[in-house]
């Protein structure tokens, strides 16, 4: 297994933990994110890009791959068009970790935290986001609106994620 940081920033030596944003989560420690290479691709987009990601797992139904996937790779992107300029002009930085620090946070999402801080192991630079995501067999869709198959995917057997939804186009009524 390999797990990465993302950013837009280069050249960063150190992770330091810093209090989690989020209020499932205690306050009482700092955490280094990572995520596993699996789940990557939910993470291969610009910051703050509103995107619905999923993939298929083994209790995923037949019924919901053949709904939801047009290749063969079962694994989906969806970004709305007004993001796609931007996505294509976002240079990110993969910040690869040793794993000896590293437990699970969320085994579906992929992500896993540190509470000391970590220096990245290796550092790759990536130019074309829609090139790596094809590279990594991820299917990308680019959609209008992004609230009717994040709603759908919600009620499916899939994996999924909705991130960054408060920058999303507004619901439709």
């Amino acid at each position: 297994m390999r797990l990465f940081h993302v950013s837009e920033e280069s050249g960063i030596d150190t992770f330091i933990p810093r209090i989690p944003e989020r209020n499932d989560l205690s306050k009482s420690k700092g955490l280094v994110w990572a995520i596993n290479e699996q789940c990557l691709f939910t993470f291969l987009t610009p910051r703050e890009c509103p995107r619905v990601a999923y993939y298929a797992s083994k209790t995923t139904s037949q019924e919901d791959i053949a709904k939801y996937f047009s290749t063969p790779f079962h694994r989906c992107i969806a970004v709305e068009y007004g993001w796609f300029e931007r996505t294509a002009k976002t240079t990110l930085y993969l910040y690869e970790f040793n794993l000896s620090n590293f437990y699970s946070q969320d085994t579906v999402a992929g992500y896993y935290v540190s509470e000391q801080a970590e220096t990245p192991v290796n550092v790759t630079k990536i130019d074309d986001l829609f090139a790596a995501l094809f590279e990594r067999s991820v299917e990308v869709r680019l959609i209008n609106n992004l609230w009717a198959l994040g709603d759908a995917v919600q009620e499916s057997t899939l994996n999924w994620g909705l991130f960054d939804m408060w920058n999303a186009l507004p619901r439709p009524q």
